[in-house]
Formats: C-alpha cells, structure tokens, sequence
C-alpha cells in the first residue's frame, strides 16, 4: 500500500479501515435509501455530456453549483462567467485528460487535475467544487469532498488535513480502503465511499476505535 502523509501504519490502518467498512457499508444503504434518485440526474446529465465532449463549460459549472448547493453570489463566480467558454474547456479540458490517465494511481491523478483546475477563478482553494467537476470527468475514478466528508473522515479516525495536495491525498486514501477492504469492497468505487461518507458526516456515528 503506497503512504501518504496522511495514511496511519499499515498495522494501524488494517485495524481501522474493517471498522470504517462497517460503518461506510450501512451508510452506503442509507444515502441510497434516504436521498431521492432523482438528485443525482444533474451529476450525471453532467458526467454523460463531460464524457462526450472532453471538457466542462460554464454553464456545467454553474449546474454543479446548485447541485452542491453552493453561493453563486460570490466574486469568483462573476470572475469566472468574464471568462470566454473556450478558456474555460480549455483548462477543463487539461484537467479531464489527467483524471482520466490511467497511468496514473488514482491520487496523482486526483492531484494533477486538481492542480490545473486551480487556474479558473474560485479553484485556488477549497475543493468541494472543483472535486465535482473532476468527478463528473471521471465519476469511475474520482470522487466528491466536501465538509460533511471531511466530518466523517474524522469521525471515523481517517485523518485528512487541509494542507495543500488534500485533494490527492483523499483519493490516495479512498482507493487505499478499496484495494484493501476484501469482499466488503467488491463492486465500490470511490464515488460510492464519498456518498457514504457524505451520509455519515450527516448522521455521525460515535468515533472508531479499537
């Protein structure tokens, strides 16, 4: 299992992560269970056209900001939508091409685009937009950050700080627990951990522990 910063001892990581799958298992039902299917269509009307085109536009964007229920009255939303769509795909279209490579482990690819990502105004910092992009490119691959995920991770024990590289450091980490989970794992991908993990930061559970 390839370290990162942020990832316990394997010993220490083997202990933890059968105590997170019996937690992110129930979870997974629960978001499923608990959220309406109609949600997500925004997501994948996104991903479907993302897969097409190879790149993301504004309007793409704007869509991901109401599906994330995130602030559109913000500066770098108006710094964004000055920008021509052409440089907007263009940089989308970069940041497509690295989640996608597959000569890449999941982290660094997660950490190469979200690096380019960061050249659009409003993506220098804070990743629970620019994940939703970088997983609507590649929603096999990729998966979706927020607060309520970062909750759970701590809840749970995951630690996942906030400097720099975080965003390669969570993929890292989601695909540590998918090759190492067993039978528990079979079938996941990292999108599905992030909506159990999201179901989690909603409905906590008392912390884990050996």
């Amino acid at each position: 299992m390839k370290k990162t910063t942020d990832t316990p001892a394997g010993e220490e990581f083997a202990a933890l992560r059968s105590r997170v799958w019996d937690v992110l298992i129930p979870a997974r039902a629960g978001y499923l269970g608990g959220v309406s299917p109609h949600y997500d269509e925004v997501f994948h009307d996104i991903a479907q056209r993302t897969e097409r085109a190879g790149s993301l536009d504004k309007t793409d964007i704007a869509a991901l900001v109401v599906w994330k229920r995130l602030s559109a009255q913000t500066r770098w939303v108006s710094a964004l939508m000055s920008l021509p769509d052409t440089q907007v795909r263009e940089v989308t279209q970069q940041a497509v091409t690295a989640v996608r490579d597959t000569a890449l482990t999941p982290g660094e690819a997660a950490r190469t685009g979200r690096g380019i990502i960061a050249e659009l105004p409003g993506f220098r910092t804070g990743d629970a937009l620019a994940s939703a992009i970088l997983t609507a490119a590649a929603p096999q691959r990729m998966a979706v950050y927020d607060r309520r995920v970062q909750h759970a991770l701590d809840t749970l024990g995951l630690t996942l700080t906030p400097t720099p590289g975080r965003y390669g450091r969570y993929l890292q980490l989601l695909d540590d627990l998918l090759k190492h989970g067993g039978a528990p794992a079979d079938g996941w991908t990292a999108r599905d951990i992030d909506t159990a993990l999201y179901w989690t930061g909603a409905h906590p559970h008392p912390p884990a522990t050996a």
